[in-house]
């Protein structure tokens, strides 16, 4: 039997603790701009999606994510030192994007693209944080179903279609104009470098 694709959008505030032992809230969406996805598509965590299955429209939830299920433990193998001369664009470093807590994009020999957080910038390398910034983390989640439905071929394609970049930002559905917005939430496996807003 085919699996249900579902159109969701949900109003939710992330919570994840801090080395105090208190809850910090990390996301926040709202009802006016919330996070929507296909279900089934890899595009959310598939315990958020096994979380609010079989929930319906104004049903709210609460729920924590165990790291396992989340972003996985903290490794510390995945700080490196990276040479500076790597940031460098016409011989000149590159000081507007490389900087302490700026989350940047990199690409691997193997052409393999991913993001990785500027951890700290010495004389002669910069040290880059590769893990994903909730990693060690569980994910406390609260919030709102603002819709859960099947979704129609067509809002799967152009969902696809958003995932690989085809048309714009991937949560706003390119109508920011900004072409560095990824729509990346934390319950869907990105870093929030999203400047639309949502």
């Amino acid at each position: 039997m085919e699996p249900i694709n579902n159109y969701v959008e949900v109003d939710y505030e992330l919570f994840v603790p801090n080395e105090a032992g208190n809850m910090d809230l990390v996301e926040k969406t709202s009802k006016e701009n919330p996070f929507s996805f296909i279900t089934g598509l890899g595009f959310a965590l598939e315990s958020f999606e096994q979380h609010i299955q079989g929930l319906k429209d104004g049903d709210t939830f609460d729920f924590t994510i165990p790291v396992e299920e989340a972003y996985g433990e903290f490794m510390e193998e995945h700080v490196i030192e990276l040479k500076k001369d790597l940031f460098c664009i016409d011989g000149k470093f590159d000081e507007l994007r490389i900087y302490p807590g700026n989350v940047v994009p990199l690409a691997n020999a193997d052409g393999n693209h991913f993001d990785a957080i500027v951890k700290e910038v010495r004389d002669d390398v910069v040290v880059m944080d590769l893990n994903h910034p909730l990693a060690g983390k569980p994910l406390h989640f609260k919030g709102t179903i603002m819709a859960n439905r099947t979704a129609t071929t067509k809002e799967i394609e152009a969902f696809v279609n958003r995932m690989n970049g085809e048309d714009g930002c991937g949560c706003c559905g390119g109508e920011c104009g900004d072409h560095d917005c990824h729509g990346d939430h934390p319950c869907h496996g990105g870093h929030h470098d999203c400047h639309c807003g949502c």
